[in-house]
């Protein structure tokens, strides 16, 4: 079911030596070169696309959040620690005010300050559309994350507050996605905007434009050379503010690269350093010509996730069942080489959020069968399901070769797959648009991995009438006011301990409820050169090349 590497690995000579080849000046530079899964550079003003790939390679090198997930273990989960924010506590009065402490003497790469105007410019951004530098096209992938911030107020130069639509202890770990541009440098791309130009939304994209090729964030690597779909080097920024995060590399240069064998090949011929989701049936060679590979359990979750509109075949709970019990995961992670962990739900059992749900997802074929039957399918009589999927794209493993081993495991529990394959990005973009929008094409479930790293990301999303679209990614239209109060419950409690049990009560539902088809969970695997030195696989979507080398 899955093709070879030696017989795709011609793709990867048809790469122009441009794309690879260094300068000669570049020779005594540190360089290193990392092939990615997309099919093009994520965005690099400040707001990434092409989803978390995006942030794991032109959001948290370039740029800083308030607050930042600790990368720097292999041995425990991510944490969320300070950023530009060195402290930040929730109103005892108002809990829909949250007052940030930024650190001191923080510059952005052109020169300019970083203070509490940078953030409520950057808040302005993506949240009041009256400010000049307004910027819907960076609305989809903030707010969606971020749904209940509504406006920032400085207080002084250092301090800054925040509020929210409603209470809202999710919200330090939110902000890990606000990335924050330089004002100075975005005005002075507006004033370089022609006169000729009048219209002020016209002028504001023309200056994000002219800034996001000559980008201008704070974080500890500055955009050295852009060039759209072939590749964006970065350099060391001499002087970021977090010592222990002061690149021991001079310069990286990404690569946009969508086929895995492509990958694979270039980083056996010598071409890149590291690439993301290596071929598995190439990983065998690629340890034994000395290569290593990364892989570690993280928070992230390969799904179907389900429609509930009217007349989707999936509102009947048998059938949700019954496609949760017939999938061969013992079976899709050999295909895989083992490069994946099989689910119990959106977080394993023995995690906080765990709450012993009282279905098991499992394989079990007689009572998938069972289900269906009861439903009124057969083998005669299969259920068609039509399922929206990329060729590739940043967290979606192998989506091609994977698809298509559920599809013939479903097979046999009566039924009929049908697939609508289209390009990552713009998969992605329709996640928010819905299973009522026409983009869906008449998919009734999508396949769109995500990350389970906070309880918004991971349950809240899909699952509350608030986050249905475009308001974030409940493409499904899963409503139901049982989970509302659950959710409601959780983002209303501040402390640690209260607030893990709410979740488990609500991870328990959704598991019962089974708006997914739980596939698999990404190890993350990548494979990298030899050379390449101080490498931390956390237990995240993210790696921080910051303190990485290159022998």
């Amino acid at each position: 079911m899955f093709n070879s590497f030696a017989k795709k690995s011609w793709l990867a000579l048809g790469v122009s030596t441009f794309v690879f080849g260094l300068a000669s000046a570049q020779a005594q530079e540190k360089v290193l070169r990392i092939a990615m899964t997309a099919a093009d550079i994520p965005r690099t003003l400040g707001q990434p696309d092409q989803g978390f790939e995006g942030n794991r390679f032109t959001g948290i090198p370039m740029y800083d959040a308030l607050t930042h997930w600790d990368l720097s273990k292999a041995d425990a989960a991510s944490v969320l620690i300070p950023g530009l924010a060195s402290s930040w506590a929730v109103d005892a009065k108002d809990k829909t005010k949250w007052v940030f402490k930024l650190r001191s003497g923080v510059k952005f790469h052109d020169g300019s300050a970083f203070n509490a105007d940078a953030v409520v410019w950057n808040v302005q951004k993506v949240l009041d559309k009256s400010a000049a530098h307004f910027d819907p096209s960076q609305i989809g992938v903030t707010t969606s994350r971020m749904p209940t911030l509504r406006s920032a107020r400085k207080i002084d130069d250092v301090t800054v507050e925040l509020t929210t639509s409603e209470p809202d202890s999710f919200l330090p770990l939110n902000l890990t996605n606000l990335f924050m541009a330089s004002p100075a440098h975005w005005n002075a791309k507006l004033k370089a905007v022609p006169a000729s130009v009048t219209d002020p939304a016209e002028r504001a994209k023309q200056a994000w434009a002219a800034f996001a090729a000559d980008a201008s964030g704070s974080g500890p690597f500055k955009m050295a050379r852009f060039v759209p779909r072939e590749r964006l080097e970065l350099v060391a920024n001499k002087a970021y503010w977090d010592p222990a995060r002061t690149p021991k590399l001079d310069r990286v240069v990404l690569v946009p690269m969508p086929e895995a064998n492509a990958r694979t090949a270039a980083l056996l011929s010598g071409q890149v350093d590291w690439i993301e989701a290596p071929a598995p049936d190439a990983v065998a060679q690629i340890k034994q010509r000395g290569f290593s590979v990364y892989t570690n359990a993280q928070p992230h979750v390969w799904p179907w996730q389900l429609s509930f509109a009217e007349g989707s075949p999936w509102l009947d709970k048998r059938v949700r069942h019954a496609a949760n019990l017939c999938v061969d995961r013992e079976g899709l992670q050999k295909l895989l080489g083992g490069m994946m962990a099989i689910p119990k739900g959106t977080v394993p059992p023995g995690h906080p959020w765990w709450g012993n749900p009282k279905f098991d997802i499992k394989y079990d074929v007689a009572a998938a069968r069972k289900l269906m039957a009861d439903a009124g399918f057969s083998q005669g009589k299969p259920l068609k399901v039509k399922i929206q999927i990329s060729a590739s794209g940043s967290g979606q493993m192998q989506p091609l070769p994977m698809n298509e081993f559920v599809q013939q495991s479903l097979k046999q529990c009566y039924f009929d797959v049908d697939f609508d394959v289209i390009e990552w990005n713009t998969l992605f973009t329709n996640w928010r648009k819905g299973a009522k929008d026409p983009s869906a094409n008449g998919a009734n479930a999508t396949n769109v991995s995500f990350a389970a790293m906070d309880p918004f990301f991971a349950m809240v999303r899909f699952t509350s009438s608030k986050t249905v679209p475009p308001t974030s990614n409940n493409w499904g239209y899963f409503v139901n006011k049982e989970f509302d109060d659950l959710i409601g419950a959780a983002r209303t409690t501040f402390d640690d301990k209260g607030r893990d049990a709410a979740l488990a009560k609500l991870h328990a539902r959704i598991v019962e409820e089974a708006p997914f088809v739980w596939i698999a969970h990404d190890v993350g695997p990548r494979a990298m050169s030899a050379k390449v030195k101080g490498v931390v696989q956390p237990r995240s979507w993210f790696i921080d090349i910051a303190p990485m080398s290159i022998q």
